[in-house]
């Protein structure tokens, strides 16, 4: 009769491979965010955060945020839809919450004239100061926007890179 015995292989094999998938995250960690780079705004190359995030009805929206030679070097937000999507009243407020803190930006979007005389009417602007003076913590947000989206939360890494361009 054979005598039947587990391998020690195939124990070592669990034992390490774990270990192995852990060094290579530490040491080749994966980037979770997009970082601040030149973007052409306005005509000009400018440092802005540029994010595509989705609402709760899963429609895509364009964040970028950036400081504006337009409007005395305030941190501007524009949120950018797919054109026909963005059909608002000038001037209206962004509606931004965080816990129980709630932020109500400044539509800026009538100061950019390119924006202003855009017929596609797919971005709009806000004033971005206020909020990154308000908040010390890079906290996950939910923006709305009345008649075109309820809720669009945006993720702390997000706001990390709108804080850095403060």
């Amino acid at each position: 009769m054979k005598k039947i015995t587990k391998s020690n292989k195939n124990n070592f094999l669990r034992g390490i491979l774990p270990l192995i998938l852990l060094l290579s995250f530490i040491f080749n960690p994966l980037k979770v965010s997009a970082e601040v780079a030149e973007t052409e705004i306005n005509g000009k190359l400018i440092n802005a955060s540029s994010e595509f995030l989705r609402d709760l009805d899963f429609e895509t929206w364009q964040l970028v945020a950036y400081k504006s030679p337009l409007i005395e070097e305030k941190l501007i937000l524009r949120v950018i839809g797919y054109p026909g999507n963005l059909r608002i009243d000038h001037p209206t407020r962004l509606i931004v919450e965080s816990g129980r803190k709630k932020w109500l930006l400044d539509d800026k979007t009538l100061s950019n004239v390119e924006l202003a005389n855009d017929g596609r009417q797919a971005a709009a602007e806000f004033d971005l100061d206020e909020l990154i003076q308000n908040i010390d913590k890079n906290r996950p947000l939910r923006l709305s926007l009345s008649g075109v989206f309820s809720e669009l939360p945006v993720p702390p890494f997000v706001v990390r890179e709108w804080r850095s361009l403060s």
